[in-house]
């Protein structure tokens, strides 16, 4: 089976005082309808991958690739206009702090509602039985008082899950999920977890799942890319991430604190062991 993302040699650059640099340096990784976990520091390029496949990096910065095949499309190859109907109706991008997405001056039903007209325009009458159907599914209560609200009005963690609903609304084949969860607490963060699982496994989605928290991908994804100065040093299955063979995985499982921690001070990379920068 033809995989749903194939990328190879993608490089993502952009221009400086003192010429070029890559800040993805040509990786090469395929996605299929699973769920695939991207982990590694800050700066390592994981959401600039990501803003590349939607091919969201502005100019001065520049986007290239031997191969940027979605779905069978090439999307280096495809218009701004083309790319408009891929974003949203195929391809979904929850960004870090997705509350902060919304639009503070629309109410939250209109914007979901904007979300799924875009791309399929249909009644008001059915346009808002699927707004009202959506919020119901990332288990949002009173989804005809929530319709009525504004951005600001809402909690964080309600913020998250309508931000989720504006982007699952379209029913793309594929989500990229940027940190959606770093600014929740420990048990809203499992219920948006739930959601995305339950609406994934649901529709048969593919999943790109960006994130720091290396316990949390190795439990929720299926297989893990581990990226560092804008290139991947290491995939794996998710179940075998504690077993992980290059030594900067290794530094950052060696890095996390644990409940029993026992260490006087936490280990720092030695990126001189392999060549890191």
């Amino acid at each position: 089976m033809n995989p749903l993302l194939a990328i190879e040699n993608l490089r993502v650059t952009f221009p400086t005082a003192k010429g070029p640099v890559d800040v993805v340096k040509g990786i090469s990784f395929t996605l299929g309808r699973e769920r695939l976990g991207v982990v590694g520091e800050s700066g390592s390029g994981k959401s600039m991958t990501g803003r590349a496949i939607l091919r969201l990096i502005r100019a001065p910065g520049r986007v290239t690739a031997d191969r940027l095949d979605f779905d069978g499309t090439d999307i280096l190859a495809r218009t701004e206009r083309q790319m408009r109907g891929i974003r949203g109706a195929r391809i979904s991008m929850v960004m870090q702090d997705p509350k902060f997405s919304l639009n503070p001056v629309m109410t939250i039903g209109a914007q979901i509602a904007e979300a799924l007209q875009v791309h399929t325009p249909m009644g008001r009458p059915e346009t808002r039985a699927r707004v009202l159907s959506m919020l119901e599914s990332v288990r949002i209560n009173d989804p005809e008082r929530v319709v009525r609200l504004y951005p600001h009005e809402v909690s964080g963690g309600m913020g998250q899950r309508i931000m989720i609903a504006m982007m699952l609304i379209p029913e793309p084949d594929l989500l990229i999920a940027d940190e959606p969860t770093s600014a929740l607490d420990v048990s809203v963060q499992a219920q948006v977890l739930d959601i995305i699982d339950e609406q994934i496994r649901r529709k048969g989605m593919g999943l790109m799942f960006i994130s720091h928290d290396l316990d949390l991908v190795s439990r929720y994804c299926d297989r893990i890319v581990v990226m560092s100065a804008g290139r991947i040093v290491e995939t794996c299955a998710a179940g075998d991430l504690h077993n992980a063979r290059h030594p900067y995985t290794q530094g950052l499982l060696a890095a996390m604190p644990r409940l029993d921690e026992r260490r006087t001070e936490l280990p720092v990379l030695d990126r001189a062991s392999w060549g890191g920068t």
